[in-house]
């Protein structure tokens, strides 16, 4: 960072101190600086703390002034300085967990012979240090000069993690298991994939060379192209067939009359409903592409006109002319009104021109108003002026000067100070933990990973990852290095959203055709419908599913009935959380280590929400820039949510506080449709039914963006299979289970402080909370959250409270009023005998407490009137 100044200083400040700050990226404080370059430059601190000579003044282009030649010779002295005044030094020795540097400084023994120099002198990286390093059994070597050690799973895995590459060196040929087919590329599917009409090897293999299809079976359904499909999928509301005849009238009789959609919707002839409002905006939304038919063509505006991104025209004339013409204030995006000048190269003038910086003080005129030529500037070095003001380095230029900061600083508002720049609030900057150090920062990964030096990823350690994903009718295992590719479970009705129970082994799926949850095994295999289980019957349709491992409860969305819902892992206990009006819940992510979850929803007012996993302390998390927000997926590592949406075609992630929101990726082609998405290591994955594509991209950055699997059945669900994406953590609800302490169910609350309760008991459908917060009462609360431990005394006193102190104000104000109207009155009190006397039999003016007469004894005059 950089600031130019054009005229000197005069007030006087102190010398600048140099702050105990180590060079970004762990450069040793001993090593040469790098010369002052227009972005940054590096700083000589003296053993005193204070700016070396050679930053005392400077010349145009980062030359040394004056005191370069003494600053040559002192720099021995100065670096020696520096080191006996450097952190650590005589200090006493160094902790237990701590590596000790050649300097005496102190570090993380986890830093050392990571690839990345945190000493100041760089002692923790040496070939000495690394090499005297031995290897745990688990591990492999890397040898060469570092001498490096990586886990021995990261052998002959396809990436190199070594330097040298001597992970990946005399790797045995892949081989595929003998149920898997190998293709030509070299990954591996099921045989069962092959002639299947499908094309699963990229190359094509597994349909080359295949026979004519074979006769139908009792459990087939026969297509009128002679092709063969399972029964269970005939008149499913799905063309299997190739020619569609599973789903003729002839077959399956009339067509069902399809569900009336709700009010401001459009019914999509392909069965969904979407937004009245989406209906001939330009884009097919639904999936059959019916919300665009029959539209009146798009208009056209005139040639001297601007169209805006709604179609609407406005005059040519008025487009960034720094008013908004536009409803969505396109006409004024992309407009550059000031010039701008290449600040390396270039000089502005005050008149607006930009001229080459070679021509400032050169003694001619090349600005209009002169400003480059000022006598009283040009020659003058401000530099030998206690170094311009600058904190760090000053640089004297043509014109003025600029203040330079080190490499991991900035520059602060006032233009001179350096500040350290926190490199842990980019997103980018670490894959899980970062830590912020002047002039630096340092990635750190969870229990269970290990920092790759290269790509500063945290990579998992144990078994291989693998992705389950659900191809209409049956589910399948995609392993992430290539290695397998084959179904699990099927064939099935349908299968929809997807989670799984990865310590059991156990894999729920939602049918959306029999509105139902399903439970099984996975060590079953294709075939083990038969053990399937019914987990959550009831009416509606399960959009997404999301397992509390910990608490074995299952949660899941129905956009239909705008409900979020949850139920234990048997099926025998279920309540709705969430149930807001105009709400279509879809994704659905939980957190139960720390009792939260998170949801998608794309109803009337389009968000991405938050709440306890008890249905308390819910709230959206963001409601800008999402319009049909579908999957979710939560990263514990990094506590970072990702989720899609098929309206703007984007991928983005944001803090689970809201914080630090990113749009990782926004391609229409890639996220044409995408539906579900989850996230490992430093990778997310999507599905997209559209497509019939399985995509991944990098999960910091969004690049290299590509397709694992492309071609099949619409993937509805989608989850990633590792024991880490589920680490183990205390289930707060078992004692509450042991003792009976909850009626009906027992759910994890928000751990919002160290006084949080724990768990709340919960009651069914139609069912409230008794006063003891355990035990339940029939009759309707209507609200899940008062029904978890609610209460309706604050309810009443919050609305009565309000009234009552209004009642008192007005009572007060009036009572301010009569006093003031009697103090701004002039009276003159008197008796009248006579005037009692003569009224006496007239009509009476009031009547006393004893029901005779009475007569005022004071009678009021207002004197404001009277003539003088």
């Amino acid at each position: 960072m950089r600031r130019r100044f054009e005229k000197s200083p005069h007030a006087e400040t102190p010398p600048p101190r140099c702050p105990l700050k180590w060079p970004r990226r762990g450069r040793p404080a001993a090593s040469p600086p790098p010369a002052p370059s227009s972005r940054r430059a590096a700083r000589f601190c003296g053993s005193d703390g204070s700016l070396g000579p050679q930053q005392r003044s400077g010349t145009e282009g980062g030359g040394m002034g004056p005191g370069a030649t003494a600053g040559r010779r002192l720099l021995p002295l100065l670096l020696l300085g520096a080191m006996a005044a450097a952190p650590g030094a005589g200090a006493e020795g160094c902790g237990r967990s701590q590596f000790r540097c050649g300097d005496g400084a102190c570090i993380a023994s986890a830093w050392a012979c990571d690839g990345r120099a945190e000493c100041p002198d760089g002692s923790d990286e040496t070939a000495e240090t690394c090499r005297s390093r031995s290897c745990s059994p688990g591990e492999f070597r890397c040898g060469g000069r570092g001498g490096r050690c990586v886990p021995g799973s990261w052998r002959c895995d396809g990436h190199h993690d070594c330097a040298n590459g001597s992970d990946e060196l005399d790797c045995p040929p892949r081989t595929c298991p003998g149920d898997q087919l190998r293709c030509g590329g070299g990954a591996c599917v099921s045989r069962a994939f092959a002639c299947d009409g499908e094309r699963d090897c990229e190359d094509g293999a597994d349909e080359a060379g295949c026979p004519p299809p074979a006769a139908c079976g009792p459990h087939d359904f026969r297509c009128n192209d002679s092709t063969c499909v399972s029964r269970l999928w005939a008149c499913d509301g799905d063309r299997d067939c190739p020619d569609g005849s599973d789903e003729w009238p002839r077959s399956c009789g009339p067509p069902r009359p399809p569900q009336p959609c709700p009010p401001l919707q459009f019914a999509c002839g392909s069965g969904e409903c979407i937004h009245r409002r989406w209906r001939c905006d330009g884009t097919s939304d639904c999936r059959d592409g019916s919300d665009e038919e029959g539209c009146a063509a798009a208009a056209t505006c005139h040639p001297d006109q601007f169209q805006c991104r709604d179609g609407r025209c406005v005059l040519g004339v008025r487009q960034c002319d720094g008013e908004t013409d536009c409803a969505d204030g396109s006409d004024e995006e992309g407009c550059h009104n000031v010039t701008a000048c290449d600040g390396h190269h270039e000089f502005k003038c005050r008149s607006g021109e930009c001229i080459p910086v070679e021509r400032v003080c050169d003694q001619h005129r090349d600005c209009r108003d002169w400003s480059d030529e000022p006598i009283k500037k040009c020659g003058v070095n401000e530099c030998l002026d206690n170094d311009g003001g600058c904190s760090h380095v000053c640089r004297d230029l043509r014109l003025g000067y600029e203040c330079l900061c080190p490499e991991g600083f900035t520059l602060g508002p006032d233009g001179r100070t350096c500040e350290d720049i926190d490199e842990c609030r980019d997103p980018l900057s670490c894959s899980q933990r970062c830590h912020n150090l002047p002039g630096s920062y340092k990635c750190e990964c969870g229990g269970g990973y290990q920092l790759d030096p290269n790509t500063r990823a945290c990579r998992a350690l144990g078994p291989p990852a693998a992705l389950l994903f659900a191809a209409r009718h049956e589910i399948r295992r995609l392993a992430l290095d290539g290695g397998e590719y084959r179904p699990v479970l099927g064939p099935l009705k349908h299968v929809g959203a997807l989670d799984a129970d990865v310590a059991t082994g156990t894999i729920f799926w939602a049918d959306p055709t029999q509105r139902k949850i399903y439970r099984s095994s996975l060590g079953e295999g294709a075939g083990g419908v038969a053990a399937a289980a019914v987990v959550a019957p009831g009416p509606g349709w399960p959009d997404a599913l999301a397992l509390d491992w910990l608490h074995r409860r299952l949660y899941w969305t129905d956009s239909r009935l705008g409900t979020v819902s949850v139920a234990d892992a048997g099926g025998s206990r279920r309540l709705t959380l969430v149930r807001e009006p105009g709400a279509k819940p879809r994704g659905i992510a939980v957190d139960p280590l720390h009792g939260y979850m998170y949801w998608t929803d794309w109803g009337t007012s389009p968000k991405i929400a938050k709440g306890g996993l008890n249905g308390a302390d819910r709230f959206p998390l963001v409601t800008e820039g999402v319009e049909w927000p579908n999957g979710i997926a939560l990263d514990l590592p990094s506590q970072r949510l990702y989720w899609v949406d098929s309206r703007l075609h984007t991928l983005s992630s944001v803090d689970v506080d809201g914080g630090r929101r990113r749009t990782l990726l926004a391609d229409p082609h890639l996220l044409a449709h995408p539906f579900a998405v989850t996230v490992f290591e430093d990778t997310v994955f999507w599905s997209d039914v559209a497509s019939g594509s399985i995509l991944s991209a990098n999960g910091r950055s969004g690049a290299g963006a590509r397709g694992l699997l492309r071609g099949v059945p619409p993937p509805e669900g989608l989850l990633l299979l590792h024991p880490l994406r589920q680490p183990p953590g205390e289930n707060r609800c078992a004692e509450a289970e042991a003792e009976g302490s909850c009626s009906f169910l027992c759910l994890p609350a928000p751990q919002l402080g160290p006084r949080a309760p724990r768990y709340t008991c919960a009651c069914p459908d139609g069912q409230r909370l008794a006063p003891d917060g355990r035990n339940c009462l029939t009759g309707s609360s209507g609200d899940a959250v008062g029904r978890v431990g609610g209460r309706t005394g604050p309810t009443v006193l919050a609305v009565t409270l309000p009234l009552g102190l209004l009642i008192l104000a007005a009572f007060g104000a009036r009572g301010l009023w009569r006093s003031w109207r009697r103090r701004s009155t002039n009276s003159i009190n008197f008796d009248n005998p006579v005037y009692q006397k003569t009224t006496e039999d007239e009509e009476p003016l009031g009547r006393g407490l004893g029901g005779g007469f009475s007569y005022p004894t004071r009678q009021a005059v207002s004197l404001d009137d009277d003539v003088a």
